[in-house]
């Protein structure tokens, strides 16, 4: 990707800290490139997952400013910010699917609150699902899909908007080391493809596996930073 004229995401002296006082990120700067591909990793507790919520917008910074795609999200109205998260898929450990639908229905329930038609529905739901090698399994349940299919059904739902950053947080963690690299192969794919990847792991073999820039986070701050421009 040579699109380097405006960073995806950028960063300025974030913190964010809970109620109790728990600080939660300390005075986080960086910038990410368009198509980049960064892990943030750290022990149980640095900040990983509190980072990315705060990337999609589910947490908003105590402190600091936060740019996604040129746009402050620290001061756009919630409306925008609704519009804004569409842009971002999101990939949980645990799948969050509905164990009772078919793949291709939990991956139309990302569409179904846009208001698209059932035909618009279908059609961008079966593209995303054969996308993740799994459009021959369209009509089987949840329940009878293994792990890592359902992981790859998981990722087609966070990829049916054809979102410009997907998020993943810890999304092999209930894999074995296979399937991991399985997993891992997909989201290569998609970061080839031009999406922005931010995936939040304590493997340090898959970040070997992938080769990619990473930061590290201990207890709310950033410790190590490689390949990675500053804000400050």
């Amino acid at each position: 990707m040579n699109h380097t004229s405006k960073p995806m995401i950028q960063l300025f002296n974030a913190k964010k800290t809970f109620p109790g006082g728990v600080v939660a990120l300390n005075d986080i700067s960086f910038s990410l490139e368009r198509g980049q591909f960064l892990f943030v990793t750290g022990s149980s507790g640095a900040g990983k997952t509190t980072l990315l919520k705060i990337i999609l917008g589910m947490e908003r910074l105590t402190q600091g400013q936060l740019l996604v795609n040129g746009r402050n999200v620290t001061r756009i109205p919630p409306l925008e910010l609704t519009r804004l998260r569409r842009e971002i898929g999101f990939v949980f450990q645990d799948f969050k699917l509905l164990q009772h639908r078919t793949a291709l229905q939990n991956v139309a329930l990302a569409l179904q609150v846009q208001g698209l038609s059932p035909k618009m529905i279908r059609r961008r739901s079966l593209q995303a699902l054969h996308a993740v090698g799994l459009g021959e399994k369209r009509d089987h349940k949840a329940v009878r899909l293994s792990g890592g299919e359902q992981q790859r059904v998981a990722i087609a739902r966070a990829l049916v908007n054809s979102p410009l950053i997907l998020l993943a947080d810890e999304p092999t963690g209930n894999l074995d080391a296979a399937l991991s690299q399985e997993i891992m192969d997909q989201f290569l794919e998609i970061n080839r493809q031009g999406t922005t990847l931010i995936m939040a792991t304590h493997d340090e073999s898959l970040i070997d596996y992938c080769d990619k820039t990473k930061i590290v986070l201990h207890k709310g701050r950033l410790v190590e930073a490689a390949g990675i421009k500053s804000t400050t």
